[in-house]
């Protein structure tokens, strides 16, 4: 039985908040349908003070932005998009077209075709979310996009020359500096100076989250995601200050990302506290890890390994590091999770940032049911048949007694009209009468 040295804040107190962001981006979205370009400036100048000549930044405005990143800096975003687009490229190499014959004359396939137009959301405000942008960029790209628009909101009155570097590098068409829901909407509903998209990727912050989640259907997105999560899985084989130090740099995000740790050592359960306390003192970011940490932190003490694979696939986080002796048994048995990072030499931060894989994961138990970004969110897998005349008779007898079934005679029409012109059958509606 799990026992919980540590709990995190009661849900009551995040469905409150979660109402009033609803009712904001609600707000929201309408005025950007009903005014358009008007409604974002203004939206941009309330929550950005940013209302620039226009918001899509010029070629000219991009070499300048590229002249201040330095060398060193270009160089490192291109080996870690150069990390994303070779797993992207493996991936997508492994979705083929397909084309089989069922039945005599029968042929059914399928092709993996790109959405046409996708818009990249890429956080700003504290942090240059650099590696955002290659994630969805560079994704989108290898899978064949189109159309790669991205939006990136400025930071105390100009966007982050290293972000909007990696948005080049990484090929997006057109770069606009603009954040928020403002941004979601104008690249979801369009514009008169921004052409609308088929699909929304990229993380955010609340607000940012539920405008994708409002917006679809309209268009498509990448999943429904909330503040990043970490899980760590340990036993008595490891070392309390890397769980401390794990469990940190990913509560730095915000003051609500969960923190949890599970293990099977009570004398690791019950030294976490100190060594958090510890590493607070010296963090930079521990006014918003601290805060994640006392609110949304837990410990969670299990009997066995079997427990700790129950307690956190129940638990389905997006990101699961596995610090045991075997992390390759929670490969095999564990089934809910955004991305696992197995045993102490790997961590969350190099998923985040340059190893290849995506980080735009699976958030709120969501693992239970997707995965995360991946070439393949941005390819559609269209069904295509064609059968021959004998086979249009075949299929057709069928059909047209399960249509009988239903009381389809329109559908079943579709099925007789065949018999009667490719099997010379006198049936159905258009049947010559006798």
């Amino acid at each position: 039985m799990p026992q919980f040295l540590k709990r995190r804040i009661s849900q009551e107190v995040t469905d409150a908040i979660d109402l009033k962001v609803r009712q904001t981006v609600e707000s929201i979205l309408t005025d950007v349908k009903q005014r358009g370009d008007a409604a974002v400036r203004e939206l941009s100048e309330k929550f950005d003070n940013w209302s620039p000549a226009s918001f899509k930044l010029s070629q000219a405005e991009i070499d300048a932005i590229m002249r201040k990143v330095p060398q060193s800096t270009i160089d490192d975003i291109k080996f870690a998009q150069a990390q994303i687009r070779t797993f992207a490229e493996h991936q997508r190499g492994a979705l083929k077209d397909i084309e089989v014959e069922t039945l005599p004359g029968v042929k059914l396939g399928h092709r993996n075709i790109p959405v046409d137009s996708v818009g990249c959301y890429v956080p700003g405000g504290r942090y240059p979310m650099v590696a955002s942008a290659h994630m969805s960029i560079v994704t989108a790209r290898t899978a064949g996009v189109r159309r790669v628009i991205a939006c990136t909101p400025p930071n105390q009155g100009m966007p982050h020359a290293e972000t909007i570097a990696a948005m080049v590098l990484a090929g997006a068409d057109d770069i606009y500096v603009l954040g928020g829901v403002q941004a979601i909407a104008a690249m979801g509903v369009g514009t008169p100076s921004i052409a609308p998209v088929d699909m929304l990727v990229g993380p955010g912050n609340a607000y940012v989250a539920e405008a994708k989640r409002q917006m679809f259907g309209r268009v498509g997105i990448d999943l429904l995601a909330g503040p990043t999560e970490i899980l760590v899985i340990a036993d008595d084989s490891a070392e309390v200050d890397m769980i401390a130090t794990d469990l940190l740099g990913q509560a730095e995000h915000g003051p609500t990302s969960p923190a949890i740790l599970i293990t099977t050592s009570r004398k690791i359960a019950e030294a976490l506290p100190a060594e958090i306390e510890r590493q607070l003192k010296v963090l930079p970011t521990a006014d918003v890890a601290g805060v994640a940490w006392r609110d949304y932190g837990e410990i969670i003490l299990v009997d066995s390994v079997d427990e700790a694979v129950k307690e956190a696939d129940r638990i389905a986080a997006e990101h699961v590091e596995v610090l045991t002796r075997e992390p390759r048994y929670f490969l095999e048995k564990m089934k809910n999770y955004g991305a696992l990072f197995l045993g102490p030499q790997t961590n969350v931060s190099y998923g985040d940032k340059v190893i290849g894989t995506n980080h735009t994961l699976p958030t709120l138990g969501a693992a239970r049911y997707t995965g995360g970004l991946w070439v393949g969110k941005f390819l559609k897998t269209c069904t295509y048949q064609e059968i021959s005349d004998d086979a249009s008779v075949m299929v057709g007898d069928y059909c047209s007694r399960l249509c009988a079934i239903e009381r389809f005679w329109g559908h079943k029409e579709q099925a007789d009209l065949r018999l009667r012109k490719y099997g010379g059958r006198n049936v159905g509606l258009g049947a010559k009468a006798s």
